[in-house]
């Protein structure tokens, strides 16, 4: 979408040509404005102690940061702006908003400990959606390179909801915390696969029965949302080494790099 505001510029003939300045798509980014809200409301909410607020704020964001890439792709509004600010609310969302709600819910009795577990995973985020920036033309779609911030983000989050929706203070599980953002953090920058289900076709039919497991899939969330979503992404926090593990057992190769580099300064991140 442009901002209709024309610029002249001049050609080596000494002719005249108007060029049009770019502006900005504003359905998708309204999606990703609407997800960096949800990790800013988190924020907010572990702030005045609503940690089950918070931990339900990452998880809107992260289904409002599902749409996003997919509404652009569907209604060609694709753009180098709307990637940056896609990662710039990841980082807030899935980064900083994870950490500090599981510093300020249970790891601040640790000390330095604590502090340490929520800058490694906060770091950890910020490596990852610079890595899968640099990245993006050279992985297999198929698959992401290490545990996407997302999941990352709902293994935390997730973790704290069920916990606040069941009575337990975060003094309680002060270390089961310190070693799940350790994992979720570690897990974000290794080279393990995870499946990216972006193969998945949303403009080609179906068979009756997907439609019906997907109102299945739907009831089975609501009978109790904190622990339902927690299980899933529990289940998929660990699937990518199991996957890799598969590899090797089967003697196919393990890393998600389709294409290598002949970059001296990018061979480490293709390995």
């Amino acid at each position: 979408m442009h901002d209709g505001i024309e610029t002249q510029g001049s050609t080596e003939s000494g002719g005249v040509v108007k060029n049009r300045r770019k502006g900005i798509y504003v359905l998708p980014n309204l999606f990703t404005l609407a997800a960096l809200f949800g990790g800013f409301y988190a924020i907010v909410m572990a702030m005045d102690g609503r940690f089950d607020l918070a931990a339900a704020g990452i998880f809107c964001a992260m289904v409002l940061d599902s749409l996003d890439g997919r509404v652009a792709r569907m209604t060609n509004t694709q753009s180098a702006f709307g990637e940056q600010m896609d990662s710039l609310s990841d980082m807030v969302s899935f980064g900083a908003a994870p950490a500090l709600i599981s510093y300020e819910w249970a790891l601040r009795g640790l000390g330095r400990w604590g502090w340490f577990a929520a800058f490694v995973y906060c770091a950890c985020a910020a490596l990852r959606l610079a890595r899968f920036n640099v990245n993006t033309t050279v992985v297999d779609k198929r698959y992401f390179q290490g545990l996407p911030s997302p999941a990352a983000a709902a293994l935390v989050a997730g973790f704290i909801w069920v916990a606040t929706d069941q009575g337990v203070a975060g003094n309680v599980v002060a270390w089961p915390v310190f070693g799940l953002a350790l994992y979720a953090g570690l897990t974000m920058v290794t080279n393990v696969p995870f499946y990216s289900f972006k193969d998945v076709q949303m403009k080609r039919s179906v068979p009756f029965v997907v439609i019906v497991l997907i109102a299945l899939g739907i009831a089975v969330i609501n009978i109790h949302p904190p622990i339902v979503m927690f299980g899933v992404f529990v289940v998929y926090g660990f699937s990518g080494y199991v996957v890799y593990l598969v590899r090797r057992a089967r003697g196919v190769r393990t890393s998600v790099i389709s294409t290598s580099t002949d970059e001296p300064e990018e061979r480490g991140l293709h390995r």
